[in-house]
């Protein structure tokens, strides 16, 4: 079997390793432009998928729905939006149809710190993702 791609001729292990830069760079980025606001790149997701599913105060969403979006384990989400909720961006609060389920939303101030950061982790990705220009 043949493992270079039709295209390019480029090995499959050289567009993981691409693959894997790119991420690496732009989680750095997101980062070091969130860092000065106490966020991460994971933090800020958990806040931007809140903000997106959960539009008006008071809404809310299972944390079983974000553990499908996030890309942390069970346990490093569960530790995560601990921290948001220690610093007063989400509150949590058990389900009560299935008192398994666990409820997350944004407070006003998550939605104060997600409005004020979301242009700086946009810009990131765009530094980080967009096509270079041509000359």
């Amino acid at each position: 079997m043949d493992v270079e791609t039709a295209g390019g001729g480029t090995r499959l292990e050289e567009r993981w390793r691409d693959i894997l830069s790119v991420h690496a760079r732009t989680l750095c980025e997101i980062d070091r432009v969130l860092h000065p606001y106490g966020l991460g790149a994971s933090d800020f997701e958990v806040l931007d998928i809140l903000a997106a599913e959960s539009p008006r105060e008071g809404d809310h969403c299972r944390v079983q729905n974000l553990a499908g979006r996030i890309h942390l384990s069970q346990s490093a989400l569960s530790r995560l939006i601990g921290r948001l909720e220690k610093d007063g961006l989400v509150k949590r609060s058990v389900c009560a149809e299935d008192r398994r389920g666990v409820w997350v939303e944004l407070t006003g101030k998550g939605r104060a710190v997600h409005t004020e950061v979301l242009p700086m982790q946009r810009a990131a990705l765009e530094r980080t993702l967009a096509p270079p220009e041509e000359s």
